[in-house]
């Protein structure tokens, strides 16, 4: 199969959903024949990119069986280009946010919700990251009959690193013996639950205990709210400044060191109207570390992990059960430990890439067998 794959959202530019496109676009040019279209400069360059992908995409579009566009974004140019070729396969990755953002109270989530929800309802196919996002969809009338759901899944070799805890204090600037380190990763936005975890459940965890929460923050107005400095006020005001540590936009190198040495895990996500948690990268990247993630029963977390082989899932907003997790693994290092090498065991078993890759092929196959017919 010759696809032509679309994506707004690319690395060098930091963040989820570049890293899932990323992975993709190059799992999938393993065992198909694939032409990428990236946006490469971030967000600000978008309103240049999309009339550029349209036109380079219509240019190329008779050379390839199938359009795959990288998030709800790009939905209305695979609709536009389904115009002109209806009889090859249209299909979108969809997100948490892809669907969540027509829920918005501002005027482009009124423009998502009148122009890329249609768009997706027309596509042939749309592979959601995890199975919440197909109810979400189905919430805001498109057909689940056009939803499957793939894992996204994670390389090891470019998350693992052989790194010391020497390494974590010089990123940290402290001396860390004796202290525990319970770490959050992904970008600082209301629904990731650092504020909250900050005020609710750092104060229950002894003073041997740190904090650190490393992720982009939120410079667009489009999609979440930026929390980082809500985080700060709470850190102010609890008067933890001394176990906490916000780091921000960090190379990969940084959060290779992160991800090997932090003891604990945690993605304390929070219900938050209006926003979710697609899947939940960053429990299986911390997993494929060997590290016990404790995470809340949520959205998609419930995809990425399996409770007590790759994780432990506990009842979101819930301080107390939280906390009894953290201080049970950080008690009995050798649990932790045989803990942690399950749970990458899992990983290396149901999140690899090239799974992925097949998994995407099989159903752009299907979709193009179905259309046929």
């Amino acid at each position: 199969m010759h696809i032509l794959f679309l994506s707004k959202s690319y690395p060098p530019t930091i963040g989820g959903i570049e890293n899932q496109n990323r992975d993709v676009a190059a799992s999938l040019s393993t065992i198909a024949n694939v032409t990428t279209i990236a946006n490469t400069r971030g967000k600000k360059f978008l309103p240049f990119f999309l009339p550029y992908v349209f036109a380079k995409a219509l240019l190329l579009l008779r050379k390839h069986d199938a359009v795959l566009v990288g998030d709800g974004v790009l939905a209305p140019i695979a609709f536009a280009l389904s115009l002109f070729a209806p009889r090859k396969i249209y299909a979108s990755i969809i997100h948490g946010l892809d669907i969540t953002f027509a829920k918005k109270q501002s005027l482009l989530g009124t423009i998502y919700r009148f122009v890329n929800i249609p768009a997706l309802r027309h596509l042939d196919l749309l592979i959601a990251v995890g199975n919440q996002t197909i109810i979400e969809a189905a919430r805001a009338g498109i057909p689940k009959s056009k939803c499957v759901f793939i894992p996204n899944a994670v390389d090891p070799e470019n998350v693992v690193a052989d790194r010391s805890r020497k390494d974590l204090e010089k990123l940290l600037g402290r001396n860390l013996e004796s202290t525990f380190v319970v770490l959050r990763v992904g970008r600082f936005v209301k629904h990731k639950g650092v504020e909250w975890f900050i005020r609710n459940v750092l104060p229950m965890l002894p003073d041997d205990i740190i904090f650190v929460a490393a992720g982009g923050r939120v410079r667009s107005k489009a999609g979440d709210e930026d929390a980082y400095l809500a985080c700060r006020r709470a850190t102010r005001e609890t008067n933890l400044e001394t176990r906490i540590h916000l780091l921000t936009d960090l190379p990969w190198s940084d959060m290779q060191t992160l991800f090997s040495t932090a003891d604990i895990v945690v993605s304390p996500n929070i219900r938050t109207p209006g926003s979710m948690e697609g899947f939940g990268i960053n429990a299986i990247e911390a997993a494929a570390c060997e590290r016990v993630v404790i995470a809340s029963d949520l959205d998609g977390l419930k995809d990425a992990i399996k409770h007590n082989t790759s994780g432990i899932l506990v009842e979101p907003g819930n301080p107390r059960a939280f906390a009894t997790p953290i201080l049970e693994f950080l008690d009995d290092e050798e649990r932790r430990t045989a803990f942690g090498a399950r749970a990458r065991e899992y990983v290396l078993t149901n999140f690899t890439l090239e799974k992925m890759a097949k998994r995407y092929l099989q159903a752009l196959e299907k979709a193009q067998d179905k259309k046929q017919k």
